[in-house]
């Protein structure tokens, strides 16, 4: 029986929507090299920007105000996290060199025979996933800036969906975690430090195609601090040398006869 996912919901430039993350992405942000640009969210707990030399993010101090900043032109993706919640932005600084969709959109028609897309106001991809064939050629497809997540609508059999899940959680036992569907939901659970949780929000979003809700069941732990050397005690502070002098040997007396 096909699972239906939908891209609902997605983005509002104010909100990190209740979504796993999984191409395409959420919100597309063009930025100027060297300009800032401010974003008021309606709640953030971290961002990462993929390539910090083409743009950085920072969440304001007591605030949920993001600053976006151009550094270079080029693309980048910036993941958005909050409360179990996730995002990914794609950041597009300056003009960089455009990419040609139309191969990507003719190959996932042809590995997809029931795609249909519209144009306009109302732009759109809907899809049945059937087979790996066609869940690759999404993917090549949803990479680009063809679309964005609120525009797709994918209806995936349940075969493709477990191989799905068995590239995710590929992709997360190196990390030692671990991923499983519930319901129409993923769910992440195991114990991580936040680099290790971080690197496998990104494994997420990279290994998956469409939009399943995220039940996030991570225990995020802060690294150990490594233990502290033992007291040795008030440093000993070391004594000049004493010169010494080295007299010769005394000199043998010769015995009267």
């Amino acid at each position: 029986m096909p699972a239906r996912m939908y891209a609902v919901g997605a983005l509002l430039a104010l909100l990190v929507p209740a979504l796993s993350g999984a191409w395409p992405v959420d919100l597309a942000v063009p930025l100027e090299p060297g300009k800032e640009h401010f974003h008021k969210l309606s709640t953030v707990d971290w961002v990462e920007v993929e390539d910090a030399s083409i743009a950085t993010a920072e969440v304001l101090p007591g605030s949920n105000e993001l600053l976006l900043t151009g550094q270079s032109t080029g693309r980048t993706l910036l993941l958005l996290y909050a409360g179990g919640r996730l995002a990914v932005w794609r950041l597009t600084v300056g003009k960089p060199p455009p990419e040609d969709a139309a191969p990507r959109l003719a190959a996932a028609r042809k590995a997809c025979p029931d795609l249909k897309t519209t144009e306009g106001a109302e732009r759109s991809l809907s899809a049945t996933v059937k087979d790996t064939a066609c869940r690759m050629a999404l993917m090549e497809l949803l990479r680009t800036d063809a679309y964005v997540a609120r525009e797709l609508e994918l209806t995936f059999d349940v075969p493709v969906l477990q191989e799905q899940l068995a590239s995710v959680q590929a992709g997360l036992q190196p990390l030692g975690l671990e991923a499983r569907y519930s319901g129409a939901g993923i769910v992440l659970s195991g114990a991580a430090t936040p680099e290790v949780h971080h690197r496998a929000l990104w494994e997420l979003f990279r290994r998956s195609v469409g939009r399943v809700p995220l039940n996030d069941e991570v225990e995020v732990k802060a690294p150990e601090a490594p233990a502290a050397a033992p007291d040795a005690g008030p440093a000993v502070k070391a004594e000049a040398p004493i010169p010494v002098e080295v007299l010769p040997p005394p000199r043998k007396r010769k015995s009267k006869p």
